[in-house]
C-alpha cells in the first residue's frame, strides 16, 4: 500500500507502507531518541510535521530515551494532531533512573501508564520489549501483554533484542497465552548485516515484522565522515562512547563505505538511499527507523524509501558488503 503527502508542501511523496501485525507503518520510520535532549520540544515538533509531510507515519520512542523527555515531546505534538494517522511505538524495559527495569508482569503495566500519560495517549499502537529479561518467563509477560490488549491500551506487541532461540520460545508461549510478538526490532545496516542469516528468516516462518535501528550505521551510511577526518562535533558518532566510536569507524567499514560511495555516484544515487533500498529489499523489513536533527534530514530520509534497487544494484551492493554478515 502506498500513501501519498505533500513533502513540505514542495513534492508529492508515495511513501510505501507494510505491516506489523494489523497496523500498516511507512517503510521509513522515524527514531526520536534526540528528542528532548539534542532536540528541543520544538524542534522535535517541527521534525514530526516534516515526516507527517513526507508520508512518514511510523515513529518509534522509548522510555528510556533521553529518561521519558522523548515520549513527553512526542505527547505534546499529538496533542494537536489526529491520534489514528500516527503509528506510536514505545518500548519498555531498560533500566533508567531509580527504575530498574524488567518485564515483570507489575512493571508491564507501570511502565505502560507512564508511557500513555507522557505521551497523551489513551492507546500505544506498538508496546515493544526493549530487551530479554531473564529474571522473568516470556508467558507472564505476555499475559501481562495480553490484559493490556484486552484493557484498547495496546494494540499490537513486539521485541527488541531477541535471539533466534528466543524468538521460538516467545511463539511457543503464545500458543498458550493466546497473544504474540507480531514486530522483533534489531540493529540492521549493510555495516552489520547478521540479521540476514537468522532474524529475517525466523521472522518469515513467524510472520514477524522486522524494524531496523541503527539502518545508516551511527550517520556513518548517511555520507557525513570521511578517513582521516575529525567526527563532526554536533553528530550522532561524537555523542557515543570512544569504544563505539571506534568500532563504527574501523578501517574494514570505511573501506566499505568508499565502495558504496563510488558505487552509488556512478548511478547519481546517495550512500544513504542504498543503505536504506536495501534493507527494504527484505520484505520481512517492515520499516526502517532512522532519525533526524531537522525537517531536511526527514526529506533525504523519506527520498531514500522511494528509490529501490534493482536486481543487478542488489548484487553488487551484496558483493561489495556480504563480509560484513
Amino acid at each position: 500500500m502506498n500513501m501519498s503527502a505533500k513533502d513540505n508542501g514542495l513534492r508529492e511523496v508515495d511513501m510505501e507502507q507494510r505491516k506489523i501485525g494489523a497496523l500498516e507503518v511507512s517503510t521509513v520510520g522515524l527514531g526520536t531518541n534526540n528528542f528532548g535532549g539534542r532536540l528541543s520540544v520544538k524542534d522535535s515538533a517541527s521534525v514530526l510535521d516534516a515526516a507527517v509531510d513526507a508520508g512518514i507515519n511510523f515513529i518509534d520512542t522509548a522510555d528510556i530515551y533521553n529518561r521519558t523527555a522523548s515520549e513527553s515531546c512526542i505527547g505534546e505534538w499529538l496533542r494537536h494532531q489526529k491520534r489514528d494517522e500516527s503509528v506510536i511505538a514505545t518500548k519498555f524495559g531498560l533500566p533508567f533512573g531509580d527504575h530498574r527495569g524488567g518485564a515483570s508482569p507489575d512493571y508491564v503495566k507501570w511502565s505502560l501508564e507512564g508511557s500513555l500519560r507522557r505521551l497523551r495517549t489513551e492507546y500505544v499502537d506498538l508496546f515493544i520489549l526493549h530487551r530479554p529479561d531473564p529474571r522473568v518467563p516470556i508467558a507472564h509477560t505476555l499475559e501481562a501483554l495480553a490484559d493490556l490488549v484486552t484493557e484498547g491500551k495496546v494494540l499490537e506487541i513486539g521485541c527488541s533484542g531477541f535471539s533466534r532461540e528466543q524468538l521460538v520460545e516467545a511463539g511457543t508461549a503464545a500458543s498458550t497465552v493466546g497473544l504474540r510478538f507480531v514486530n522483533l526490532q534489531s540493529e540492521y545496516s549493510l555495516l552489520k548485516r547478521s540479521a540476514e542469516d537468522e532474524l529475517l528468516p525466523s521472522c518469515r516462518a513467524l510472520n514477524i515484522g522486522f524494524t531496523a535501528y541503527r539502518p545508516l550505521a551511527h550517520g556513518l551510511l548517511s555520507g557525513k565522515y570521511r578517513r582521516g577526518q575529525e567526527v563532526p562535533s554536533g553528530a550522532r558518532l561524537a555523542s557515543v562512547s570512544e569504544q563505539e566510536r571506534n568500532r563504527f569507524l574501523s578501517p574494514q567499514n570505511l573501506d566499505v563505505v568508499e565502495a558504496l560511495a563510488q558505487f552509488a555516484a556512478d548511478r547519481g544515487r546517495t550512500v544513504l538511499e542504498i543503505a536504506v533500498a536495501r534493507l527494504l529489499g527484505h520484505q520481512e523489513v517492515s520499516s526502517v527507523i532512522a532519525g533526524a536533527m531537522s525537517p531536511e534530514q526527514i526529506t533525504v530520509n523519506a527520498g531514500a524509501g522511494n528509490s529501490p534497487l534493482t536486481t543487478a544494484e542488489i548484487a553488487a551492493v551484496d558483493d561489495i558488503t556480504d563480509h560484513l554478515r
